[in-house]
Order: structure tokens, then C-alpha cells, then sequence
């Protein structure tokens, strides 16, 4: 399996499956979201849809809900999928993509954590460095 390749998740919704490295998914498109539209706690919809079509992740395959559950806030996220009629879960998503951030086998990140927080408050809930959460923010802001 290529690293742009996706694993298919037991997730019970309609949306395309997950992307294999979440990590790397998430920091790509995190880095193109501060650079096109300046960073901000939460990012539209289609701000994210864009910057998915920009991305090396990008085969035709529109899987972005995937970052929007990590960029976009919950209302945001769900007026999107009512609109599109997709049947998506915002806390069951941005759990998954968050969780792939984590360096540490079973822990589960949202113990400690709002589901609704933005993705800029990832690094404060665990102190810059648990879990991989800190660096994947810095990582963001590293590569712009």
C-alpha cells in the first residue's frame, strides 16, 4: 500500500474511507490551509475541500470530510454533510484522525479534550509534545 493509498475504516457513515497515514494527511493539508487562508481555530468547509484538490493526496478521490473533521467546526462540518447528504460523524471522525496522530498504542486522546476544540488547541490540551498532537501543530507551521 502507497503512502496516498486509503485504509477502509469500520466507520458507520457514507464517506469515503479514512486516509492511511493521518498524520502526513493532516499536515499537509494543515499547511496549506495557513498558507492560502492565514491561520485561523477553524476553517470552512470548502476552504479545506480546496486545499484537499491542492494537495499530493489528491487522485480524483474527494475524501476531505476527513480533514474537515479536524479544520472545520462542528456546525460547519454538519451543515456540509446535510447539504451534500452524506451521513457523517464529526466526533467519530476527528476522534479517528486524531487518535492516528498519537505515537502511543490505545491511548484515547479526547479523555482530555472537547471534541469541538480547534485544531490550534491540540498543543495546549497535551503540552506541546504529548502524543505526537504538539508536533503535528508545529509541523503545520514549520513547512510554511
Amino acid at each position: 500500500m502507497t503512502k496516498n493509498e486509503r485504509k477502509i475504516t469500520t466507520m458507520s457513515t457514507n464517506c469515503p474511507a479514512a486516509p492511511a497515514d493521518k498524520k502526513e494527511y493532516l499536515t499537509d493539508i494543515g499547511q496549506i490551509l495557513v498558507r492560502e487562508y492565514g491561520t485561523k481555530m477553524y476553517y470552512k468547509t470548502e476552504e479545506v475541500e480546496k486545499a484537499h484538490k491542492k494537495s499530493k493526496w489528491y487522485e480524483g478521490l474527494d475524501f476531505s470530510c476527513w480533514g474537515m473533521s479536524t479544520f472545520s467546526s462542528h456546525e460547519d462540518f454538519d451543515r456540509h454533510h446535510e447539504a451534500t447528504g452524506e451521513d457523517c460523524d464529526y466526533a467519530e471522525m476527528k476522534s479517528e484522525m486524531l487518535n492516528g496522530l498519537s505515537i502511543s498504542d490505545g491511548y484515547q486522546i479526547f479523555e482530555n479534550m472537547e471534541i469541538d476544540a480547534s485544531w490550534l488547541d491540540f498543543g495546549e490540551v497535551f503540552g506541546l509534545a504529548a502524543d505526537g498532537l504538539g508536533q503535528f501543530v508545529a509541523g503545520i507551521f514549520d513547512g510554511i
